[in-house]
């Protein structure tokens, strides 16, 4: 029987990885549902057989009463960042200082907009999962990233040591997220603001079966070991790959400022089209003893800078605002918008938020607003072209009574929605 399930969970492992990893299924969703039953029901039989690692992990099932909470071997600092290349000029030289005229290079990465995770492998065998937190503690979500199919359960590779610690970003896939988010306005529920806060609510969920169906991904960005495995990040990067961790393909080594620059105009429109949203480039020293030789300040490493895009916004016209009503009946304002092409999509809707908004922003139907994307997915309008207001504008009237029902809105005091 124990061999059995050993056989078992080596082939779907692989499948996993096959499918995940190389894009490629080398059986059909049928059998691989099937082995995955087989799997399931021997280790119900069985459960002093079952491995924690299991491939039947990736569907949940853990329930978790209360995270418990965990301290980072190695602490997990934020980054200085800048919205100006003159500032990152003013980065490389005193990286040049810092360095004292040795030679050095950079590696650039896309700054993806997820939860920061940390990840300890044990012998190849994930071990833990445990969020950023403060930087020096954070949430144990093992039975959670468990569930993420794009992460593998066992590093492969011979060259791997006994302890890894592989840092990355859990995120929501864009399209996962407007499935999500096109139910969710079914259902009559308050629509989610962004992917982030959707992942990072996901991982907060005690019962990991529900994690599961919010089909979560993870980039591996860094990899720490105990002692000096790797000389540089970028061959870090290319052992993460080698090992099945998922990294994404859109980093690149760099030579020297200039060519960092050419990095950031590339995917300045370019990162668009990826299936998960960036918001900026992190700039890192590729050397490790560089890094190393650089050091701290008391927030972030001398040897790391984040450079960020500017908020995409556009002017567009409000053709009217629709009031959704979720299932707690809180009332919901959305403005319809005449079409606009914004972030590498065409914006028909944005986000009012409340009754509050509406008065301060001082909205009128035929009024030119603005609007922004920034973090969000659902964009917001963020003010009004007062200078191309049409005369005898008349400002929006709040309804007074629920726009499903009929029934007398109130406005509970500690609330800003509507009910």
């Amino acid at each position: 029987m124990n061999e059995r399930i050993q056989e078992l969970t080596q082939r779907l492992h692989y499948l996993n990885t096959q499918y995940y990893q190389h894009d490629t299924s080398e059986v059909s969703d049928q059998e691989f549902d099937q082995l995955l039953a087989e799997l399931h029901q021997l280790e119900q039989q069985h459960p002093e057989l079952a491995q924690p690692n299991s491939p039947t992990q990736r569907v949940g099932g853990t329930v978790t009463r209360q995270f418990a909470q965990a301290n980072h071997r190695y602490p997990m600092l934020s980054l200085g960042n800048t919205y100006s290349e003159d500032e990152l000029r003013e980065f490389d030289e005193r990286v040049q200082r810092g360095l004292e005229g040795a030679p050095y290079g950079y590696v650039c990465e896309q700054k993806f907009d997820g939860v920061a995770m940390s990840l300890s492998y044990a012998d190849g065998a994930l071990h833990q999962g445990v969020t950023r937190g403060d930087g020096t503690r954070g949430d144990v979500v093992t039975a959670n990233v468990r569930t993420i199919r794009t992460l593998p359960l066992h590093l492969h590779g011979g060259d791997c040591p006994a302890e890894v610690e592989v840092r990355g970003e859990v995120f929501m896939p864009n399209q996962v997220f407007d499935e999500l988010n096109q139910e969710r306005e079914q259902n009559g529920e308050a629509l989610l603001a962004n992917p982030r806060n959707a992942a990072s609510g996901a991982l907060k969920l005690q019962d990991s079966a529900q994690v599961a169906a919010r089909r979560l991904r993870f980039y591996a960005y860094s990899v720490l070991t105990p002692g000096r495995h790797f000389s540089s990040h970028s061959q870090a990067l290319e052992a993460a790959t080698a090992w099945g961790l998922p990294v994404s393909a859109t980093w690149r080594r760099c030579a020297n400022l200039d060519e960092v620059l050419a990095y950031i105009h590339e995917w300045a429109q370019r990162r668009f089209t990826l299936p998960v949203n960036t918001d900026g480039i992190v700039i890192k020293v590729d050397d490790l003893r560089q890094q190393d030789q650089l050091g701290l300040t008391a927030k972030s490493p001398r040897w790391a800078i984040a450079y960020k895009y500017p908020t995409a916004a556009a002017r567009t016209e409000l053709l009217r605002i629709e009031y959704n009503v979720g299932r707690t009946g809180a009332v919901t304002p959305v403005a319809h918008l005449t079409p606009v092409p914004l972030a590498g999509t065409v914006v028909k809707r944005a986000s009012v938020h409340n009754a509050n908004q509406i008065a301060a922003l001082d909205l009128r139907l035929g009024d030119y607003v603005f609007v922004e994307k920034g973090g969000e997915i659902i964009p917001k309008i963020t003010g009004v072209d007062l200078s191309a207001r049409p005369a005898g504008a008349v400002p929006i009237q709040y309804p007074t009574a629920c726009p499903a029902c009929g029934t007398p809105l109130v406005r509970p005091e500690s609330e800003a929605h509507f009910r």
